[in-house]
């Protein structure tokens, strides 16, 4: 049977603000840092790297090890405010911080992930411009982990109120890899609620339509039919 969609009502602006406020604190449990085992695949990939640089980036994984050790940590216990400090800026056993590695090491690999690390610890503490800034430095062709940087993004230009960039961001998120059944699935369904949540009533269905269609067994399989059935969509 054709599905039969019914006009929704515009949402008032100043309902979509409320709407959107919080997006990162309502999602990035469940979303960004899924269990320590996402975020613990870049431990594979920094001991790749580490294996085979070049004598001046070796100088600089060996100086960004202390603050990756105390970020893999706190993926797994919670980001403080003095562990972020720590990494952002170093003290406590970590000789650097990451924000003095991405500029003295600019264009390595430890640059690179300093790049991401600051951004991250920069979301959680809310500082939302310099997530953006050190997020946007960032690229591997390690995928879970870009989609995760991709999503950071789209927190944080929600939290500034900039959802046309945000959106994009968790768009971006979900294609990076869509063999990747998990990772593209949540991707979909966060891009999706937040197309919803500001308004944008049109992308939130296609946008539902096709995280039920490509992925029917995702975890939120029935959230999807209610969102859709709350969006005029009906099978």
């Amino acid at each position: 049977m054709a599905e039969k969609q019914i006009t929704v009502p515009a949402v008032e602006s100043n309902e979509i603000v409320e709407r959107a406020k919080g997006f990162w604190a309502k999602f990035s449990k469940p979303i960004i840092y899924v269990g320590s085992a996402l975020i613990l695949v870049i431990g594979a990939w920094i001991g790749y790297k580490y294996l085979v640089l070049a004598p001046k980036e070796a100088k600089s994984a060996d100086v960004i090890f202390p603050a990756e050790q105390l970020f893999d940590k706190m993926t797994q216990t919670g980001f403080s405010k003095d562990s972020i400090n720590i990494v952002l800026n170093g003290g406590n056993g970590v000789t650097t911080g990451v924000l003095k590695i991405a500029s003295t090491y600019s264009g390595t690999p430890a640059g690179n992930r300093a790049n991401f690390m600051a951004g991250a610890c920069y979301l959680h503490s809310k500082d939302f411009n310099k997530a953006v800034k050190y997020l946007k430095e960032f690229s591997t062709s390690a995928t879970q982990i870009q989609t995760v940087a991709y999503g950071m993004l789209g927190d944080a230009y929600a939290e500034l109120k900039k959802n046309d960039d945000a959106l994009d961001y968790y768009k971006k998120a979900a294609s990076v890899n869509e063999k990747d059944e998990f990772m593209t699935s949540e991707s979909l369904f966060k891009a999706a609620s937040f197309a919803e949540s500001t308004g944008k009533t049109k992308e939130a269905i296609e946008l539902y339509q096709k995280a039920k269609e490509e992925f029917p067994k995702n975890a939120h399989a029935s959230e999807i039919d209610k969102s859709l059935a709350r969006l005029g969509v009906f099978k």
